[in-house]
């Protein structure tokens, strides 16, 4: 039997991660079985069990990593106060984003699934949103970053919703339509509030 060093099993389980983040995001949850998975990855079924204890157990660790990567690549980028939060609602509610499923956001792309998890799934989505709402927050008002939590987590609603209804729309004249209407609705609450 080959022994593999511990760097080969963590680039593998990296791997799959990766992998399966992907496709739950293109093709949903429940959609996406592990045999798939695995075969995206590039590995056999019986590699799967060397890495999770179950589908549950990669559904959570994958919903994480997504929300992670988010924070990390977009969030953790965009400057602090409002050219920078403009920055991500632009980027989230865009054309590319709406066309992208895998390369999205799990938040636009899971939801409807998310509430239907595991405990321990939805803990890990809980702990993953609430990295990202503390970014946005903290790009929001940067002297006092607690004091936007709410309205942070209230504009993540605003956009997942938003994108989740354009991608529903097969009219993509009226989907670009919303896609527009929700940045304007996006910076107005942002700015309520506000004192000029």
């Amino acid at each position: 039997m080959v022994r593999y060093a511990k760097e080969h099993k963590l680039e593998t389980r990296r791997r799959i991660i990766e992998t399966a983040g992907r496709r739950f995001k293109q093709d949903g949850i429940d959609g996406s079985g592990v045999s798939t998975l695995m075969k995206d990855a590039g590995l056999t079924n019986g590699a799967f069990y060397a890495h999770f204890e179950s589908k549950d157990d990669l559904v959570a660790t994958a919903i994480a990593d997504q929300l992670t990567a988010q924070a990390e690549s977009v969030v953790a980028l965009a400057a602090p106060g409002r050219a920078g939060i403009e920055q991500i609602v632009r980027g989230y509610l865009s054309p590319w984003h709406r066309d992208s499923l895998g390369e999205g956001c799990p938040n636009a792309a899971l939801l409807d699934e998310l509430g239907r998890c595991t405990d321990a799934t939805r803990q890990a989505y809980t702990d993953g949103v609430l990295v990202l709402i503390e970014g946005i927050a903290a790009r929001m008002a940067p002297e006092a970053p607690s004091s936007a939590h709410v309205k942070a987590l209230s504009l993540l609603g605003l956009m997942a919703g938003t994108l989740q209804l354009a991608r529903a729309l097969t009219d993509s004249q009226l989907a670009d339509e919303l896609l527009d209407q929700g940045i304007d609705n996006a910076l107005a609450l942002l700015d309520a509030g506000q004192r000029v």
